[in-house]
C-alpha cells in the first residue's frame, strides 16, 4: 500500500523533531522519534531504494499517511530540505498537546502561522516551504511496511538493550 501525503502542518512538526533535537539516529536505514512530550518513541525504518518504510506513529499506522517521525528523518538523512529559519522558531512547539486541545489539523495550522507571524515570518515563506516538501515527498512514492522486518527488529532490539 501507498502511503497518501499527510496533512500539511505534519512538515512543521517533523522539522520541530529536527530541531528540538529529537532524533535518534541508529543507523542509514533506522532511527528512533521522540514525541513533542517526550511521552512517545516512535520507530522508523527506511528502505528507499525499495521505497518501503515503516513507522509505529498513529498517522502512518491508522490513516496510511506519511508520519511525520518519517518526514523527520528524511530531513535528517537530506532527502527533504530543512528550514533552519523555521525550525529554530518552533522546535519546542508542544504538538501533541495542541493536537489534542484544537482537534483539527487547519486550526493547529492557524495557531503556528500565527505564532511564526509573531516573530516575523511571513506566512508565503512558510507555505512556499510546506509545498517544497510534500513535493518531494510526492515523488518518493512510500510503500507501508505493517511490520519490520525480522533482520531489523533484531537489530533494532540489540541497540536499545545495549
Amino acid at each position: 500500500m501507498y502511503l497518501k501525503l499527510p496533512p500539511e502542518v505534519k512538515v512543521l512538526e517533523a522539522l520541530s523533531a529536527v530541531f528540538g533535537n529529537r532524533i535518534q539516529v541508529i543507523n542509514d536505514y533506522l532511527c528512533i522519534v521522540k514525541s513533542s512530550d517526550l511521552s512517545r518513541t516512535y520507530i522508523v525504518y527506511l528502505d528507499l531504494s525499495n521505497g518501503f518504510v515503516y513507522s509505529n506513529d498513529n498517522g502512518t499506522t491508522y490513516r496510511n499517511y506519511i508520519g511525520y517521525p518519517i518526514i523527520s528523518f528524511l530531513m535528517i538523512k537530506g532527502i527533504l530540505p530543512k528550514n533552519e529559519r523555521i525550525g529554530r522558531l518552533i522546535k519546542d512547539i508542544p504538538w501533541r498537546k495542541i493536537n489534542e486541545e484544537l482537534k483539527s489539523y487547519s486550526k493547529v495550522m492557524n495557531y503556528i502561522i500565527t505564532k511564526l507571524k509573531q516573530c516575523n515570518v511571513n506566512e508565503i515563506e512558510v507555505r512556499k516551504y510546506i509545498n517544497e516538501v510534500m513535493s518531494k515527498l510526492s515523488r518518493l512514492r512510500l510503500k507501508k511496511l505493517e511490520k519490520l522486518p525480522d533482520e531489523i527488529f533484531k537489530k533494532l532490539t540489540q541497540f536499545l538493550t545495549t
